[in-house]
């Protein structure tokens, strides 16, 4: 099923969830430690990024600075679409929230402070009606 790139039906159809626990950036040199199971990996020159539970990377003694939330961006949305990281980037930095944005094949996924996840939710639900109710206007 190809995604879906009209940025009023991402918007009004986005249904931001948060997953379940604290999450951390980590860089290592190599393969990652085999008793942490990234949900995002990410090669650089310098080494390679891993987004990892909180805990995953305490006991395999990584360091971190940036504790966040995970929010999946429950729309399937196109890799050529065009203007919804803008839009979900504008109304989280409006908050003064960062965002920090992966996608993945099927939908996007946004990194947040985890002390303000449940904040950037309703924010995006907020966008996500503003959406609908223009849809339903057009």
């Amino acid at each position: 099923m190809a995604g879906e790139r009209d940025l009023t039906k991402l918007l009004s159809g986005m249904r931001p969830e948060l997953n379940a626990g604290r999450y951390v950036y980590v860089t290592v040199e190599g393969e990652p430690p085999t008793d942490v199971a990234p949900v995002v990996t990410v090669r650089e020159p310098e080494g390679l990024t891993l987004v990892v539970r909180q805990e995953e990377a305490d006991a395999a003694g990584l360091a971190y600075e940036y504790v966040a939330g995970w929010i999946t961006l429950r729309v399937h949305s196109a890799l050529e679409a065009v203007g919804l990281t803008a839009a979900v980037s504008q109304a989280l930095a409006q908050a003064g929230l960062s965002c920090n944005v992966v996608a993945g094949y099927h939908h996007d996924h946004l990194f947040v402070p985890y002390e303000r996840a449940e904040e950037a939710v309703r924010l995006l639900e907020v966008l996500a009606e503003a959406a609908c109710r223009d849809q339903a206007r057009d």
